[in-house]
C-alpha cells in the first residue's frame, strides 16, 4: 500500500501516522461505547476508570503504533537498533504498569473507603495507606524486573537476594505484621470498635472503653480512668465480651429487699411503676420485678428492665435505687437490714 513512496523517512512516517490514527480512531468507537454501558449501571467507578485511563491508553497506542514501524527506521540508523528497540519495550511496559496501577488502585480505594466510612476506627484508614503502599512497591519490583530482563540483566540472582531479603524482613516483622493483621481481623469482624464497652477475660478481667484501635495496639480507658494499651494479637486471642453488641440497649438490675410479711404483689406493682419513669427506659423487651429469695433477715428482690444505651446503665441504676426507696418508705413498706439477737446466759 505504501510501497510506491519512494523516500524510506516519508514511508515509514505515513505508515507510524496511519497506524496510530487507526488505533486512535478505534480506541474513541470503543470509549464511546463503553462509556454509554456505563451510564447504565449504579456505580460511577467505571466512568471514573474510563476517563482516568484515556491518556495512557492513547500513549500505549502510540508506542504500539511505532514498535511496529520502527524497524523500517533501524535499517536507517546503524548501530541504535537494539538501544531504540529496547527503550521502546521499556517505556511500553512501564505504561501498561501505570494503567494497571490506576485501575488497581480505583477498585482497591473506592470499595475500601466505602467500608471504612462506616467505622470509626483509624485502623482501616490506616490499612488502606498499607494496601495502597504495598502495591506500588510490588508494580515497582515487578517492572523493575521486567525492564532490567529488556535490556538483558541477569535476573535470577536479583530474585534470589529478593528472597533472602524478604525472608528476614518478614521474620524481623513477624510481631508487628502479626498486631496488624490481627487488628485488621478484628475490624473487618466488627467484633470491636471505637467507644465499644468490652470485658476481656485474659487472667487481668479488664474492663472499659475502646478509646482508639490502632495499628500495632487498641487503647483502653477503664472505669478508673486509667489507660490500658493491650497488642492487637493479645486482644485478638481474648475473650471479649461486648456490651456495645448486638445492639447498643442495655440490661439493668437492680436488687431490693422488704421485710417479711410484707405483700408481695403489692410490692411489685409499686416497684413495676417507678421502673417505667426512670430515665432513659426503653418498654421493649417489657421490664419484670421477680421475687427472687427469701433470705435469712428479707425477702429478695430484683427489679429487670432495659435502657436506650449501656452508657446510662449507671445512671439508671442510680436513679432506680433512689425511686424505689422512696416509694417503699412512702407506701410504709418496711426496708430491713441484717439483724442479730444477742442473749447473754445469767
Amino acid at each position: 500500500m505504501f510501497n510506491g513512496i519512494e523516500n524510506e523517512y516519508v514511508r515509514v512516517i505515513v505508515v507510524f501516522f496511519v497506524l496510530f490514527f487507526v488505533f486512535r480512531l478505534a480506541y474513541i468507537v470503543l470509549q464511546k461505547i463503553v462509556l454509554k454501558l456505563t451510564l447504565k449501571t449504579k456505580t460511577d467507578l467505571d466512568d471514573i476508570i474510563v476517563k482516568k485511563t484515556s491518556l495512557p491508553v492513547s500513549i500505549l497506542f502510540f508506542l504500539i503504533s511505532l514498535n511496529m514501524t520502527i524497524e523500517d527506521t533501524l535499517l536507517l540508523l546503524e548501530g541504535t537498533q537494539d538501544t531504540i528497540s529496547k527503550l521502546i519495550y521499556t517505556l511500553t511496559a512501564v505504561n501498561i504498569i501505570f494503567i494497571v496501577y490506576m485501575i488497581t488502585n480505583l477498585l482497591i480505594e473506592r470499595s475500601f473507603k466505602k467500608f471504612a466510612q462506616k467505622t470509626k476506627s483509624k485502623l482501616d484508614d490506616t490499612l488502606l495507606s498499607l494496601v495502597h503502599n504495598v502495591m506500588i512497591v510490588g508494580l515497582i519490583v515487578i517492572s523493575t524486573i521486567y525492564v532490567l530482563s529488556i535490556w538483558g540483566v541477569e535476573i535470577l540472582p536479583i530474585l534470589g537476594a529478593l528472597g533472602v531479603a524478604g525472608i528476614a524482613i518478614a521474620l524481623a516483622l513477624q510481631p508487628t505484621l502479626s498486631n496488624i493483621f490481627s487488628g485488621a481481623a478484628m475490624i473487618i469482624d466488627k467484633s470491636v470498635a471505637v467507644g465499644d464497652l468490652i470485658y476481656l477475660d485474659n487472667g487481668q478481667q479488664v474492663k472499659g472503653k475502646i478509646e482508639k484501635v490502632g495499628l500495632r495496639s487498641t487503647r483502653i480507658v477503664t472505669f478508673d480512668n486509667e489507660m490500658i494499651i493491650i497488642p492487637n494479637s493479645k486482644l485478638a486471642d481474648s475473650i471479649i465480651q461486648n456490651v456495645a453488641l448486638p445492639e447498643p440497649k442495655s440490661r439493668v438490675v437492680v436488687p431490693f429487699n422488704v421485710a417479711y410479711g410484707s405483700d408481695i404483689e403489692k410490692v411489685k406493682k409499686i416497684i413495676l411503676k417507678e421502673i417505667l419513669t426512670v430515665k432513659y427506659f426503653v418498654k421493649d423487651p417489657e421490664p419484670t420485678v421477680r421475687f427472687v429469695e427469701m433470705g435469712s433477715s428479707s425477702l429478695n428482690f430484683k427489679a429487670y428492665f432495659y435502657v436506650e444505651s449501656y452508657d446510662h446503665r449507671f445512671e439508671a441504676v442510680d436513679e432506680a435505687n433512689t425511686k424505689i426507696y422512696n416509694a417503699l418508705n412512702k407506701a410504709g413498706i418496711e426496708i430491713p437490714f441484717p439483724q442479730l439477737d444477742v442473749r447473754l446466759k445469767k
